[in-house]
């Protein structure tokens, strides 16, 4: 129905390696306690999944870790009364948590040193301001 989780252009997983559980949401009573509200959970096993390379199994491995049981990433999703607009949303949140895990490493920052008119800017900056306070004192007899 929704197809395979498309990541980036070279990492699609395919459909049969999603898994789908569907549960009733939890929640308080009230107004609407007897409307039947739905859960959906999304999982799919990255240590198995043909839609990846070794080399960004291994980036959304490490990245992923702590939201990792036994090497499965699940998503859920009950913001929504329909199932339908749940799996919607389950589908994009899993699509985005992968995209998120396998983009490459952000490049090193090159340290700058501040230029020889910001520095005489900033010390002149605190002169102006220290003689300021100064002005306000009491003065000293």
């Amino acid at each position: 129905m929704l197809g395979p989780v498309r990541v980036s252009r070279s990492v699609i997983i395919p459909e049969r390696e999603l898994r789908w559980r569907f549960s009733r949401s939890s929640g308080p009573g009230g107004q609407s306690v007897n409307t039947a509200d739905s859960r959906v959970e999304l999982s799919v096993d990255l240590t198995t999944t043909t839609g990846m390379g070794p080399v960004l199994r291994a980036r959304a491995l490490e990245r992923l870790a702590g939201k990792l049981i036994g090497g499965v990433l699940t998503v859920t999703a009950s913001e929504e009364r329909s199932q339908l607009r749940n799996r919607e949303i389950a589908h994009k949140r899993l699509g985005e948590a992968l995209a998120a895990a396998t983009a490459p490493p952000a490049p090193r920052r090159r340290p700058t040193r501040a230029t020889r008119g910001a520095v005489e800017r900033r010390l002149a900056d605190k002169k102006r301001r220290s003689a300021t306070k100064r002005l306000r004192r009491p003065d000293e007899d």
